[in-house]
């Protein structure tokens, strides 16, 4: 006998009942109210997340000479993020279609990484972008950087 046929084998003086019964004193109404704060706490947590990303975003238009209001509108901030950072902006409008939002993001960072520039940062800063973007939205919101248009063009034709 081996040992894995040991540890299998039932013991007939423990039952093991493996069903799990709710205990009595938690009522099906008590689950309703733990989903429902579950829910309400989870749209607290993306209204929060969505106000902070609107507002460090229309602290970064107000910079390039866009109007802030640009940056709460939820499609259409992405459409002028996209046309700061010289892509066609379409391209946030195709970001809802699957497989084409991974070319979306593609250009979505081609654009961060030209916005990056003509803030004056370095051309690796575009990887804070990808990898940090929390961190890429409040430096640049923040920081005491100039817009520069012509910055993008000159450094892509280095």
């Amino acid at each position: 006998m081996s040992i894995s046929t040991l540890f299998g084998q039932v013991s007939p003086y423990y039952n093991y009942d493996y069903h799990y019964n709710m205990p009595d004193h938690v009522s099906g109404a008590a689950m309703a109210g733990v989903l429902v704060f579950a829910i309400l706490f989870g749209l607290f947590v993306a209204a929060a997340v969505y106000v902070i990303h609107a507002f460090l975003l229309s602290r970064i238009f107000k910079k390039a000479g866009v109007k802030e209001w640009k940056a709460w509108v939820p499609v259409y901030n992405n459409w002028v993020m996209l046309e700061l950072g010289g892509q066609q902006g379409f391209w946030a409008v195709l970001a809802f279609i699957p497989i084409v939002n991974i070319a979306s993001a593609v250009f979505m960072y081609i654009a961060m990484y030209h916005i990056g520039l003509r803030l004056g940062k370095e051309g690796a800063f575009v990887l804070l972008a990808i990898f940090l973007p929390i961190v890429w939205y409040i430096w640049l919101a923040v920081d005491s950087s100039k817009w520069k248009p012509d910055h993008a063009a000159k450094s892509a034709a280095k």
